[in-house]
């Protein structure tokens, strides 16, 4: 399915700011003590975050039950016996690779009867190890997009130390080696697309204002083999305060289409079919809507109601219509689902001649089959999903082009995920299944409902020891998100399996609005000067686990990152009579320059623009760097983040340390200097990582 404006938001996402205005943000950076922290590689700052690393390593990690708990996280991470999930690229089958003797990875490929055996035979195709040992480089795997139908050449996408930026390389599968004068991209946010084997799209930093604001590429061009890059031709050019401009070729057989991508804000963008001699016709649907064009169809997944062709299509509906008709004027929809009050949209997923759909209702999946009318006319046939596992469910195709296959994942809190393949219409057939990491013979789970302040019901799930004593004395680790539309559905963790809920304690996840639960309503229900009601419904849910007596404040801990970070930083602020403990990673904190951080101007359809006055009048009320007041009575926290994270800057996590270490509160930092956004950049990192914030928790919280 071609869906660019999709795929763009989905990177920017995988994936992503007292009184007056600009006058007042521009004041900041000369007011705020602690605005030399955001010199990312600074001597100065680096000194400061050695130092504070040092100090919490020293408190949580020199002890012997640290070390264990670490060594049992990386052999997790590390297990050979973990599920290799593979993609289809030609007649073979690929997969990356990490474990204790491939920090960094190998990408790999096998044969599809192979993979269905116990051990499949693997031939190496890169390793990055070795990659990083002959150059000298820190490379971390960024992806693979291969040029049909050959399938030999390949655009590889490498990052150095986990970073957003990265460079992108052509390599040659048959040969197994790069391409001597082949296409090359050096270091910056965007990428290349494939047109053809002597032609790309490439959209990058070509040189002084080529960026957006945002930091990422303004500007795509068509690229020739063997011509400089600075010959390359525009395509299209955004304006600078845009998001993002890409470009795809759709190399579908007998649709053969070129889009151009123009994102100016998450969930508004617009996309452009390219037409003889470079001319763009915009595709007319909503800004807000997915737009995807697969085969014959325009589907689009709405988040605001829609007026076409005399009716009105509510928000959160899917609906499709003949794409060429539609570009020639026609307005003749069907609609594929519509929401209700407890179902949202959750995925789309085309194969050869069918629509998945994986529909949540409360919280819980339920796959739907669609297929369209043969000669494009009449009603699409429904029909359940064959077979369909128990769980969390999700779906993709194994080769949308060709095939009616599909990888069907599923797994849930104390199940283990299990990988499956299915033709559409038969049940699925079980390749792989996940180690069993922890013992969850002695936990249950249940789904509760909170009720919010404003009256909403919110859901959260919880893991708890069976037969669990309602006294209130047991350590419970609350995480949430909250944001971006992204649902927080169940999974196996043998990370918190292992040093959590072995330990004895509750493990929930709350469904806060923000997210995507309940489609595109519940995360409009949070943006902007509606923010407040993502904290309001966490606070309730904090609320609920006391009054059913699970825990009470003083053993309930919390957790989140990123956009869950500023949703910590904000129970840390407005709610710390809540909580026994906090783990705030990579988060974002400082709500008045956030939009001048790195991808910070990305992010203000979110927040809103903290330069205009009227809007930094409702920022200013969750933007936790400025709710801080010393003297309160705040929880121990634990702030962690990566120098690397080139997406949300690590300056909000260490001026936000420095101020509260100075005003005398009880608060620890831990920033990795590699990571990227996700925090590490290879197991061993990620297994330091999350024994700090378990060990860090558990301490507290058994205090």
């Amino acid at each position: 399915m071609s869906t660019l404006s999709q795929a763009c938001q989905a990177a920017l996402i995988t994936g992503l700011a007292m009184a007056t205005g600009a006058a007042h943000a521009q004041e900041a950076t000369v007011t705020d003590p602690y605005i030399w922290l955001e010199d990312v590689e600074g001597e100065k700052a680096l000194d400061w975050v050695k130092a504070r690393n040092a100090v919490t390593e020293a408190e949580l990690a020199d002890t012997a039950e640290f070390r264990q708990l670490e060594s049992q996280i990386r052999a997790i991470l590390d297990s050979d016996a973990k599920i290799p999930y593979v993609s289809k690229i030609g007649d073979h089958y690929y997969n990356f690779w990490k474990d204790a003797q491939h920090e960094r990875g190998l990408w790999r490929r096998t044969t599809l009867e192979s993979y269905r055996t116990d051990a499949p035979e693997w031939e190496t195709v890169i390793d990055l190890d070795a990659l990083n040992k002959a150059e000298g480089e820190n490379w971390v795997w960024h992806g693979a997009d291969c040029l049909p139908p050959e399938y030999q050449r390949c655009l590889v996408a490498l990052s150095r130390g986990g970073a957003d930026a990265d460079v992108t390389r052509e390599f040659d599968l048959a040969a197994k080696d790069w391409v001597d004068g082949g296409f090359v991209r050096d270091e910056a946010k965007g990428g290349l697309g494939w047109i053809d084997r002597d032609n790309v799209y490439v959209y990058t930093d070509f040189g002084d204002g080529t960026m957006t604001e945002s930091g990422y590429p303004r500007i795509v061009k068509r690229w020739t083999r063997g011509t400089p890059m600075a010959e390359a031709k525009v395509v299209y050019e955004g304006k600078p305060d845009d998001m993002y401009i890409a470009a795809m070729h759709d190399h579908t057989p007998g649709y053969e289409r070129d889009f151009v991508s123009r994102t100016l804000a998450f969930y508004n963008d617009e996309l452009y079919l390219v037409g003889e001699g470079g001319a763009l016709s915009r595709i007319d649907a909503p800004n807000s809507a997915n737009k995807s064009v697969h085969k014959d169809w325009l589907v689009l997944e709405l988040r605001e109601p829609y007026e076409a062709g005399g009716r009105t299509f509510p928000a959160g509906s899917l609906v499709a219509a003949n794409f060429d008709a539609f570009m020639a004027g026609g307005r003749d929809f069907t609609v594929l689902f519509e929401p209700t009050d407890t179902t949202s949209l959750a995925g789309v997923t085309a194969t050869a001649n069918h629509l998945v759909l994986n529909v949540l209702e409360d919280v819980k999946n339920d796959l739907r089959v669609l297929t369209p009318p043969v000669d494009g006319s009449g009603d699409w046939a429904r029909s359940d999903f064959a077979g369909q596992p128990e769980g969390s469910v999700s779906v993709s195709a194994v080769d949308p082009d060709h095939s009616d296959a599909v990888w069907v994942h599923a797994d849930g809190y104390l199940s283990p995920a299990t990988l499956a393949i299915a033709e559409v219409g038969q049940a699925p057939q079980v390749l792989k299944t996940m180690p069993v990491f922890f013992d969850a013979s002695t936990h249950e789970v249940d789904q509760f409902f909170a009720t919010s302040k404003d009256g909403t019901r919110v859901p959260y799930f919880i893991v708890k020891p069976k037969g669990l004593a309602l006294d209130g004395s047991t350590p419970t680790l609350l995480y949430g998100y909250g944001g971006f539309e992204i649902s927080m559905t169940p999974g196996y963790s043998g990370t918190v399996g292992k040093g959590w809920l072995e330990k004895g304690g509750v493990y929930a996840v709350a469904n806060i609005r923000g997210g995507g639960e309940y489609g595109p309503r519940w995360h409009q229900a949070a943006l902007k000067q509606n923010r407040h009601k993502a904290y309001e419904d966490f606070a309730a849910v904090a609320k609920d686990l006391v009054a059913r007596r699970i825990t009470s404040a003083d053993k309930l801990g919390i957790q989140g990152g990123s956009n869950g970070g500023l949703l910590m930083g904000n129970m840390l602020t407005q709610y710390p009579e809540l909580f026994g403990a906090i783990v705030v990673q990579v988060p974002l904190l400082d709500m008045q320059r956030y939009h001048k951080l790195l991808a910070g101007a990305s992010w203000m359809a979110e927040y809103g623009n903290p330069d205009k006055p009227e809007e930094w009048a409702f920022i200013q009320t969750f933007s936790p760097y400025h709710l801080y007041t010393p003297g309160k009575d705040y929880p121990p926290t634990l702030f962690m983040t990566s120098t690397r994270d080139d997406r949300v800057h690590p300056g909000h996590a260490r001026k936000m340390m420095a101020k509260m270490l100075e005003g005398g509160e009880d608060v620890r930092y831990y920033e990795n200097i590699e990571g990227g956004h996700g925090g590490s950049a290879n197991n061993k990192q990620a297994a330091h990582m999350s024994a700090l914030a378990f060990t860090f928790l558990w301490n507290q919280l058994n205090d």
